[in-house]
Formats: structure tokens, C-alpha cells, sequence
């Protein structure tokens, strides 16, 4: 009868193998069906075994057999690289990019390619690149940017490419700035060799080769001033000084009598009330530290003028003297200075009866210790040394600004000379660059000038449309010399010295109401500009450091 049993198991052992046989023929042809259905060679593009080559494409395909590892567009239609224009393409170990008109190419544009060596963009007519253009293409080892329009290169637009050995900038119009410092700093710092490129400019760097330059080849570092804090208050004139361990300043208020003394807050980092003197229509509050002493000049158009002293004991100013009405009746502005030692202020008068007074210490007091000149209505006194000599400039409303010269014999000032062609001068400021005196004379209304001392007098270097100004101030800050043309009528104009040019150069524009004067104080390591304003609210601005090449 047989042994059905086996019979039924070996039918179905076979049922088993056919099935199996049938499976993987079905699986074969899936698989050839794949080989089949593979991606074409896109339109506009010859596709050889691992290579491809477009030309006149009007965008870049996505669909490209597999097993291409190169691929090369010439003279495409596109006019960008946008971002991820490669991800279906991730076995690309060769870009090529030639003679298209594309002129931009976007951040991540070659995402999704981590074995691509090779990039070539050359002949283009590239502009710009995004900072992340080449984010992610750790394995590149070769990439020209040749004969484009590039002037510039975004910051760190190499980061990440470790494995760089060759960069290739021939032929483009780069500028050596301070936004392309970083690209020296980066050739300096990196195994990657550059072929020799020129600088197209700026003027001090044009033709030199960019290989030749180093880091501190590049200025970068400027200056602003930012508004920090308004003062709810109007002034007409403003001074920073020192007393004790402590910065201090203090603003003349004539419509509300006060003079305001500040003191700069190390918590809250602002500039808070300190102490005051009532006044009657204050103009001046001159501070001025003698033997350890805080003594204040308060200077009035109406009531006469004082001189108070620091109580530090009652923690509070007092009035210590009257200064003579018949000879100070309507004062402009006060000069502290020393000579030999010895500690005088001088008054500027503008009333015709007043007389322009200098004040000499005692010991106990100040006296007067000499006239300068009646009726001359000066609007402010400057003091300075010349050929270091003492020396005072008075600036007048009915005269040119005349130049006094400390005479140590008589221990007084000697008229000198005037300073020829400059009628109608509201004031005079000096300051120095480079061991060489220059002076800033305002005037209302025509052209105020920056004058140079050549040894024998002072001649014009420089002219600035005045419309309505009351103060042309020099400030001097570590190695920023500036000079502020205040405005009744207009912004004022911040001007910074240009050592090569030996002028000053338009910096920043400030907006400050009828700004009368400008003092700078240091605190903290921080650098502030304090603005008095006559028609508005007293400004102070923080002087800030700027890096181009960031």
C-alpha cells in the first residue's frame, strides 16, 4: 500500500521549492524592473556612464542616474543656486559650473553632497554668496571661485571646510577692506594654498597681492556715539570733573537757578543726582579742586556772581565769596588754569561796561589779579600754551579774537596779536594732534574754522558751513580726536580727525536741541559724551567701539 505519509510530505517539499523559485524570479524581475525605471538623463544634458554635462538648462534638474559622480553646467539659464539644489544627487564627488550667468548662490545651496572633493564656479558672474553657501561640504578638498564679480567674501564662509587644500580667487575684483580682513587672518591660519590674487582696493592696498597682507595691515576699529541717557532738564553748558576718588559733572540751569551736579550710579549704570546750588539765571558752573579743596564758580547774569566751596564735613556746598559786580556784570564763561604752580580763573564779560577779569588764589580766596580789557563784550576765554608759554585767546562780539601771552616777569598777560580775517568768532577751543596745535573758532552764522599754529601764527586748515552755532568743541578720546559743530537750526555734526588727510572727515550726526556744550567723562572703563542743550533735553551719548571686519 505504500507509505502515503512520505507521499504528502514529498508533494509538498516540492509545492515548497516552486514556490521559493517563483519568489525570487518575481524579485529578478522587480529588480531589472528598477534597472529599468531609472532616472533619464534630464533634458538639455549628455549623461555617459558616471559623468554629466548640461548646457542651456534653465534650472538644475533633480532626476540623474544613480551612478553619477561628476556633473558639469555650461552656459545655464538660471540665475541662482538655491538651497538644496543637489540633495537627489548625493554621490557627487565633481561640481562644475562654468560660463553661466547665475549671480548668486544662495545659503545650504550644496547641501546633501558629503563625498564631494571637487567644486568648480568659475567664469560666472557671481556677486554674492550667503555665509552657509558651503555649509556641510566637510569633504571638499578643491574649490574655485575664479574669474567672477566677486568684490568681497561673506566672514567665515570657509568654516567647516577642514579638508581644503587648494581655493582658487583668481580673477575677481576683490576689495582689501575690513570685510575681507578675516580672509588674511584665515590664509595665515590655514593648510589650504591660495593662488596669488590682487587687491582692486581701497587706495592703500589696490595692486598689492592679498597674499602679502597680514591681519594688522587692516584698520577696522572706529567709533560711535549712542545715545545712552536723557536728562529732563535744559542747560547751557556742561562740566566733568574729578574730586576725591570720584567722577562727577555738573550743568548750569539759568531757567530753573540751579547749578546740578551728577554722580555716575555703579549699580544702576546711570548718572543720578548728587547735590545743587540754587542760582538766579546760572551760566557757568566752574568747578575747580585746589589742595584737595572742591570750589565752584557760579557765574550769573543778574545778583552777581559766587564762589562756593565743598563742606565735606556737612556734606554740602557754601558760599565762601562774592566776585566784584562792578567789574564782572554779565559773564559768558570761566577758564581754570595753573601757571608756576599757582591757581587763577579768568571771567569772560560780554556787558559793555564789564571788564574781562583774571583771579588769582591766595591761599584763602581769590582776588583779582588783572583787567585784560573793558568794553570789548568778550563771549569766551580760552587758555592754552604756545611754545609752551601760557597763553589765553579772547573771543569778542566787537573784535577779532585777540591772543594774551603770559608774561613771567610782571607775572600778568600781554596782548600779543589777533587773529586776522575772523570777525564775529562766539569762541575759541583748542586741542592738539601729534604734538601740533590747531584751534576750533565758532561763528554763528557763515563759516566756522579749524586753524593750525605753524610757529608764528595761526593759519586756516579748514572751513565749515555754520547755521545757527553756538559751539564748534573739540573732544579728544584715547586716540579719537573729534570736533562737534553744534546747530540752533539744523542736527549737529560730529567730524573725526583723518591723521593722512590732516583734516576732519563727517563722522555722525547727532539730534540735540540748540546744544551748547560738550564734555567727555570716564567711568567704569566707559566713555560718555555729555551734551548741554539750551531748548531741550540735555543729552548723554556713550562713545562705542566698532569692528569693521565683524
Amino acid at each position: 500500500m505504500g507509505y502515503p505519509g512520505r507521499a504528502v510530505r514529498g508533494w509538498r517539499g516540492w509545492k515548497g521549492w516552486t514556490l521559493l523559485v517563483w519568489v525570487a524570479a518575481v524579485s529578478l524581475l522587480s529588480a531589472d524592473g528598477r534597472r529599468v525605471r531609472q532616472p533619464r538623463c534630464p533634458a538639455g544634458c549628455i549623461c555617459t556612464k558616471d559623468n554629466a554635462l548640461c548646457e542651456n538648462v534653465r534650472s538644475v534638474p533633480h532626476t540623474f542616474p544613480s551612478d553619477v559622480v561628476s556633473l558639469s553646467f555650461v552656459k545655464s539659464g538660471f540665475h541662482e543656486i538655491n538651497g538644496g539644489s543637489f540633495v537627489h544627487t548625493p554621490a557627487l564627488q565633481l561640481l562644475l559650473f562654468t560660463a553661466n550667468s547665475f549671480d548668486l548662490i544662495d545659503e545650504d545651496a550644496f547641501l546633501g553632497l558629503p563625498h564631494l572633493e571637487y567644486l568648480f564656479i568659475e567664469n560666472n558672474k557671481i556677486a554674492s554668496i550667503s555665509p552657509f553657501a558651503f555649509r556641510g561640504l566637510k569633504a571638499l578638498i578643491h574649490l574655485s571661485l575664479a574669474y567672477n564679480n566677486l568684490e568681497t567674501l561673506p566672514k567665515d564662509v570657509f568654516k567647516g571646510m577642514d579638508a581644503l587644500t587648494k581655493v582658487d580667487l583668481r580673477g575677481n575684483s576683490l576689495i582689501c577692506d575690513c570685510k575681507l580682513k578675516w580672509l588674511v587672518e584665515w590664509m595665515h591660519n590655514t593648510n589650504a594654498t591660495l593662488d596669488q590674487i590682487y587687491c582692486s582696493g581701497p587706495p592703500i592696498h589696490q595692486g598689492k597681492k592679498i597674499n602679502d597682507l597680514l591681519p594688522h595691515s587692516f584698520d577696522c576699529i572706529t567709533a560711535e556715539f549712542a545715545s545712552y541717557q536723557s536728562l529732563k532738564f535744559e542747560s547751557i553748558s556742561v562740566e566733568a570733573f574729578s574730586f576725591g576718588e570720584d567722577q562727577y559733572v555738573v550743568f548750569p540751569q539759568p531757567f530753573a537757578g540751579t547749578c546740578s551736579f551728577l554722580e555716575w550710579d555703579h549699580v544702576e549704570m546711570t548718572f543720578r543726582t548728587y547735590d545743587t546750588i540754587e542760582s538766579t539765571s546760572t551760566v557757568v558752573c566752574k568747578p575747580m579742586v585746589i589742595d584737595n579743596h572742591l570750589f565752584v564758580i557760579v557765574a550769573q547774569l543778574f545778583g552777581g556772581s559766587h564762589i562756593y566751596k565743598r563742606d565735606t564735613s556737612a556734606n554740602k556746598f557754601i558760599k565762601i565769596q562774592d566776585i566784584d559786580i562792578l567789574k564782572i556784570r554779565k559773564p559768558n564763561d570761566v577758564e581754570t588754569f595753573m601757571i608756576d604752580g599757582e591757581s587763577f580763573f579768568v571771567i569772560a564779560d560780554s556787558s559793555k561796561a564789564g571788564s574781562t577779569t583774571v583771579y588769582k588764589w591766595n591761599g584763602n580766596g581769590f582776588y583779582s589779579h588783572q583787567s585784560l580789557h573793558p568794553w570789548y563784550r568778550d563771549t569766551d576765554v580760552e587758555y592754552l600754551e604756545i611754545s609752551n608759554k601760557p597763553h589765553l585767546i579772547l573771543s569778542s562780539s566787537s573784535q577779532r579774537p585777540v591772543v594774551y601771552q603770559w608774561n613771567r616777569g610782571q607775572k600778568q598777560f600781554d596782548r600779543r596779536t589777533d587773529i586776522p580775517e575772523m570777525e564775529d568768532v562766539f569762541s575759541v577751543k583748542h586741542f592738539r594732534v601729534q604734538g601740533d596745535l590747531f584751534i576750533c573758532l565758532t561763528r554763528f552764522i557763515g563759516d566756522s574754522k579749524v586753524m593750525r599754529w605753524d610757529g608764528a601764527m595761526f593759519k586756516e586748515v579748514q572751513t565749515f558751513p555754520s547755521r545757527g552755532s553756538m559751539v564748534f568743541q573739540p573732544v579728544s578720546i584715547g586716540k579719537w580726536q573729534y570736533a562737534i559743530l553744534g546747530s540752533d537750526y539744523s542736527l549737529t555734526q560730529v567730524y573725526q580727525w583723518d591723521t593722512k588727510r590732516g583734516q576732519f572727515v563727517p563722522s555722525q550726526e547727532l539730534n540735540i536741541q540748540a546744544p551748547r556744550a560738550f564734555s567727555v567723562v570716564s567711568i567704569d572703563d566707559r566713555v560718555f559724551l555729555l551734551a548741554s542743550s539750551f531748548k531741550g533735553k540735555t543729552q548723554i551719548y556713550e562713545h562705542l567701539m566698532i569692528d569693521l571686519s565683524n
